[in-house]
């Protein structure tokens, strides 16, 4: 472990000695440049900022023992960093005299030190092999800003610094031998790691304590300039000017992201976010457009539809009497009253929905794979195809913990560990059992939703035809207006807005179980929040589309002997036009509220935060401000990053994916929304929050497992369905089976009489004392004896009444025979599509071990002559001393 190797070595972990004096830090004037990004000196970079409020400039703090203890803290972790070779200079305010900003310098010395306890990757020498240039370049090209505009990245053979092989790397200026961004990240690791306390053999640590306990209020990069107006500086790139210009800026929608420069700027990791957030989007163009002509598919054949035509039909449809959905106050009903039901489903539930259902299946994988090809295209060109785990450093909260000793079962030394093989299993025991708790409370507030859908189902059935049927202007909607539609959407509403509720708890109860669990490395953090939290959210977002997909309507018993929730509430039956369209409507409104949501989170709130900080901290609007106040001014990145973009967009696909069966329009409303996605988080990090601390990532790290799971899921969810939640199969069987002899007189198979087919026969004279309704207000019903019901279940008087027919299990054989057929031919597709594209292309492999061949000769000739040029005075001088011994011997 790198850890054990440096820990001794490296001036990080090691404090002042005792009695030492605590040096302090240089105190400069602004000197009156906004755009400057050295020191007042203007040679020395400034590579990070620091902000603290004097405590003897304000009032309203006591000065008592909180303010000394700061002060002091403060005061350590400074003179520890000035002791391990990091240069300081602190500058008063400009706008608020109670600030101090201290800026933060690393010399080329330290910088040689921590790159190489980084393993940071620097050039060697020009790459002059041409690149491999891949058919989603050559399709995107077009696209891209102009090279004039954005200069492309030149692209170099690049190894692991060492300082003893300085020598190697292309170091044509010191001063720009590292790039901003790496300076960053090595400054942050010293910052981390920097103690600021010393109480016997416990040692604290880490800025982020500091910023946790009040001494410091901030800790950022800076960026390089204002986003909408170009640096004085000659020396500065503006990179961030380019990048809003270029990318962020709503004029820019139509260009592909400068991912080199993103890169560049951020860091690895926001690169692949925003390049994996691009790949998916393009990708959803073509689902988008399937999607879309699936839907006017069935839009323009909702008139024309048998089954359609017969519910609206007043001769077969106005003379089928419904029985009631609830007890005692529900009425009866004719079928004709869903007739705009029934064109709804018929957008959504038809042959096409099918089609698009399987090709949903093959996108996904066609998605991943290439993603996965696209993935190793971008680590080799970024450099990150050797980035292994162990390369990571240790988390500072981690660190502090480590008071045990074991073995490591690689290296067999000896290492500190925060807890014994007994305390792990207690934490993670403890951690499994709070997830399982909650998730159980996630299910129970779906429990009671579900309460509310049928206490309320209740109420519209009473009351909402009979306001609608007297209120002569809402009468025109009594077609569309169902007490089932009216349930489902107040219900989806509700949802969403628990769902939003709940979200702001499983975040921090995530967190918590995260932090005690106290993972090793960053990523094995992230990894564990991210299952934890996709975990609570899946249950969140998606529990409420499963009940309607596969439990609502399914065990609703027959009208005489209805099935009952807690003895109280009867179970609600589906929608006349059929479980589908609830379906579809709840998905749309989750989808366009969570997605109208986030925006306003993402957009709206960090521009108000800004904008009434700016409004409270500056005084005067004519004074000159420096860069690192104008910084201070924006918003700070959480800690988590990029972990809520990344959530937010595996739940979207979630829904593209596991219920596409039912809402086809999915992907479109999936791809408006990642267009916007896309400008409004350039916009959010390019303008409104701080520059984020530069971090190095392979891939898209757990998520990549996350996504094959919810993808194969996918392919289940969406079979079931069409086989449970649609009309689909009933409607083939009896297309392909009941139409003809022996089961009718037809010889020619038809849809012609499948809604007489799909409903049964009930006796209301069978109806017990709770669930016979009131019929005195009904004008109409006379000495209508039976009523329908949608199920297969024999007649009255039969041998076996109420029971189910033969009908009923042919349907559910057909069902379960399509759900394994349709799962058997999409996953062996999916299999064979995985085999066929390899996840890194051939040439790719080829370019990768030619570099690395060419890495490997360029380094050793290096050496030699290194080797040669240290030799040299040596071997003159032996060959002197040969030659005046000869020389000697001769004389």
């Amino acid at each position: 472990m790198l850890f054990s190797v440096y820990s001794e070595e490296l001036p990080t972990y090691k404090s002042m000695p005792k009695g030492q004096a605590v040096p302090k830090v240089e105190r400069a004037e602004f000197n009156g440049n906004p755009d400057s990004l050295f020191f007042n000196d203007g040679k020395r970079r400034i590579d990070f900022v620091l902000v603290y409020e004097d405590e003897s400039k304000n009032a309203s703090e006591k000065k008592g023992s909180v303010m000394r203890r700061r002060q002091r803290r403060r005061e350590f972790f400074e003179g520890s960093l000035m002791n391990l070779g990091v240069e300081l200079e602190a500058t008063q305010s400009v706008v608020d005299e109670k600030l101090v900003y201290v800026k933060v310098h690393m010399p080329f010395e330290v910088l040689c030190t921590y790159a190489e306890v980084l393993h940071i990757k620097l050039p060697i020498q020009p790459n002059d092999l041409a690149q491999q240039s891949s058919a989603y370049n050559c399709f995107t090209r077009h696209f891209y800003p102009s090279e004039d505009v954005i200069a492309k990245e030149p692209d170099f053979f690049t190894a692991p610094f060492r300082k003893d092989q300085l020598k190697c790397f292309c170091v044509k200026d010191r001063e720009q031998f590292f790039t901003p961004a790496v300076r960053s990240r090595m400054a942050y690791y010293i910052l981390s790691r920097a103690p600021y306390d010393i109480k016997g053999s416990v040692k604290k640590f880490g800025i982020s304590k500091l910023l946790d306990g009040g001494v410091y209020k901030a800790a950022y990069p800076l960026h390089d300039s204002r986003f909408n107006v170009k640096s004085k500086e000659p020396d500065c790139p503006n990179e961030r000017f380019l990048l809003y210009n270029e990318w962020a800026h709503p004029k820019s929608f139509y260009k592909m992201q400068p991912l080199d420069l993103i890169r560049k700027y951020f860091g690895e990791k926001i690169g692949i976010y925003f390049a994996w957030l691009g790949f998916y989007t393009v990708m959803l163009t073509l689902a988008a457009a399937v999607g879309l002509g699936c839907f006017i598919y069935g839009y323009t054949t909702r008139e024309s539809s048998t089954w359609s035509k017969e519910v609206c039909d007043p001769q077969i449809g106005g003379e089928i009497i419904m029985c009631p959905q609830c007890d005692q106050i529900c009425p009866y009903w004719r079928l004709n009253t869903t007739c705009e039901s029934s064109k709804r489903l018929c957008i959504f539930d038809n042959y096409g929905t099918l089609v698009f259902a399987i090709f949903m299946s093959v996108w996904v994988t066609l998605f991943l794979e290439f993603w996965k090809r696209y993935q190793a295209e971008l680590e080799h060109d970024w450099d990150t195809v050797e980035f292994l785990q162990q390369e990571e450093q240790l988390r500072p909260e981690y660190e502090a913990k480590c008071v045990y000793e074991r073995v490591n079962p690689v290296t067999q030394e000896k290492e500190n560990v925060p807890h014994t093989a007994c305390g792990k299993c207690m934490r993670v025991s403890c951690g499994i059992s709070t997830v399982l708790f909650w998730v159980l409370l996630i299910i129970a507030s779906v429990v009671g939703v579900i309460v509310y859908r049928l206490a309320m189902f209740i109420n519209f059935s009473a009351k909402l035809r009979t306001d609608l049927k007297y209120t002569k202007e809402l009468e025109p909607f009594k077609e569309y207006v169902t007490p089932q539609m009216a349930t489902s959407i107040t219900a989806s509403i509700i949802s969403l807005i628990i769902i939003m509720i709940l979200n702001n708890f499983y975040e921090k109860v995530a967190i918590w179980i995260t932090d005690f669990e106290l993972p090793r490395t960053k990523t094995e953090y992230e990894n564990s929040l991210t299952l934890k939290m996709f975990l609570f959210q899946f249950v969140n977002y998606y529990s409420s589309c499963f009940y309607i997909a596969f439990f609502k309507g399914k065990v609703v018993g027959y009208p005489g002997q209805p099935v009952y929730w807690f003895g109280a509430f009867r179970n609600e039956e589906c929608d006349p036009g059929g479980c589908l369209t609830e379906l579809t409507t709840q998905l749309s409104i989750i989808m366009t509220g969570k997605a109208v949501w986030n925006n306003i989170q993402e957009v709206l709130l960090p521009w108000v935060k800004n904008l009434i900080f700016r409004h409270c901290t500056q005084v005067g609007s004519e004074k000159v401000i420096p860069r690192w106040e104008q910084d201070y001014q924006l918003q700070p990145i959480g800690k988590l990053g990029l972990f809520y973009e990344y959530l937010e967009m595996v739940i979207q696909f979630g829904f593209v994916t596991l219920f596409v069966a039912s809402f086809p329009l999915a992907p479109l409303l999936a791809l408006f929304n990642n267009l916007c996605e896309i400008r409004v988080d350039a916009w959010k990090f390019t303008t409104q929050s701080r520059r984020v601390v530069p971090e190095k990532a392979q891939d898209i790290g757990a998520w990549q497992p996350i996504l094959q799971g919810v993808a194969i899921l996918a392919v289940a969810t969406n079979a079931a369905i069409i086989a449970f939640t649609s009309d689909m199969i009933p409607r083939l069987v009896y297309y392909w089976a009941i139409s003809v002899s022996p089961h009718s007189d037809g010889s020619n198979h038809t849809m012609t009489g499948f809604i007489n087919s799909s409903l049964s026969v009930f006796n209301i004279t069978d109806f017990n004392g709770n669930s016979n309704p009131n019929v005195d207000t009904l004008f109409w019903f006379n000495n209508i004896t039976t009523c329908r019901y949608r199920d297969f279940r024999n007649p009255p008087n039969h041998p076996n009444q109420y029971e189910y027919s033969i009908h009923y299990w042919h349907v559910i054989a057909a069902k379960l025979a399509f759900m394994i057929v349709v799962e058997h031919i999409v996953y062996f597709t999916k299999f064979m599509l995985s085999y066929m594209i390899p996840d890194v292309p051939e040439a790719l492999k080829e370019q990768i071990k030619r570099e690395r061949y060419l890495t490997q000769v360029i380094l050793h000739e290096t050496n030699i002559k290194h080797f040669k040029e240290l030799m040299k005075p040596v071997a003159d001088n032996l060959q002197d001393e040969i030659e005046e011994s000869e020389l000697n011997l001769r004389l």
